[in-house]
């Protein structure tokens, strides 16, 4: 599948998720979206995805760096969209433990944070890429990935309208999965705003999507710089 036919089936999602005599067909879209945005590692499915092209000839130097032209790196862009598919599907959805709560993924992935990095400064963004653990944090991806399918697979056509509640936005905060400061803070409204389906359709297969393609732009500027020094 290629970005345009994921476009297009991403708006056929979009059209026909809160129609429950499409409930089968949503289930099976949505599954199929989600596992274009994370590796075939995660769905364990012999197709590439657009995450397992970014991971192809990606080296930690890449992985790593901060271009002028870019505000992120590839490691906050995978750390980032990833925490907040922990969030919103274990937490806001199913009402249960984030992946990374388990596992000791933190320790495992030689970070200090927690949350979903919206409001570091470039100087912290660079700090975190330097030292986050690349094959782990590959690791803990998949892990939420495989969970959020768990979770869509045991939707009833009602969940889909379930409004999203303020103590599981409050959840949010307490354990400090996103900063109660400037800059993070507006996501638990955005959250707020929205019921299961709209979850799904971003951040959960969309937004993986804007920061798989911002990292995919960010390693083509990175060979291209350096083949140009060669």
């Amino acid at each position: 599948m290629d970005k345009k036919a994921w476009g297009s089936q991403q708006n056929l999602l979009r059209s026909i998720i809160l129609k429950p005599d499409k409930f089968d067909e949503v289930i099976e879209l949505c599954l199929n979206q989600h596992e274009m945005v994370h590796s075939s590692d995660m769905s364990q499915k012999n197709i590439t995805t657009f995450e397992d092209e970014l991971w192809q000839g990606l080296d930690e130097s890449t992985f790593r760096t901060m271009l002028a032209s870019e505000n992120n790196t590839i490691a906050w862009c995978i750390w980032h969209s990833t925490r907040i598919e922990d969030i919103t599907m274990n937490i806001l959805v199913a009402d249960g433990a984030q992946v990374i709560s388990s596992g000791q993924w933190i320790q495992k992935m030689n970070n200090v944070i927690c949350d979903t990095g919206n409001a570091m400064t470039n100087e912290e963004i660079v700090h975190f890429s330097t030292n986050i653990d690349m094959n782990e944090l590959r690791k803990y991806r998949i892990a939420v990935g495989k969970r959020t399918r768990e979770i869509i697979r045991d939707f009833k056509p009602e969940d889909l309208k379930r409004k999203i509640e303020k103590n599981k936005l409050k959840r949010v905060i307490d354990e400090g999965a996103v900063l109660d400061v400037e800059g993070a803070n507006w996501l638990i409204d955005f959250w707020g705003r929205k019921n299961v389906a709209g979850i799904l359709l971003m951040p959960v297969t969309r937004h993986h999507m804007v920061h798989l393609n911002e990292s995919l732009r960010i390693k083509k500027r990175c060979q291209t710089s350096h083949t140009a020094k060669v």
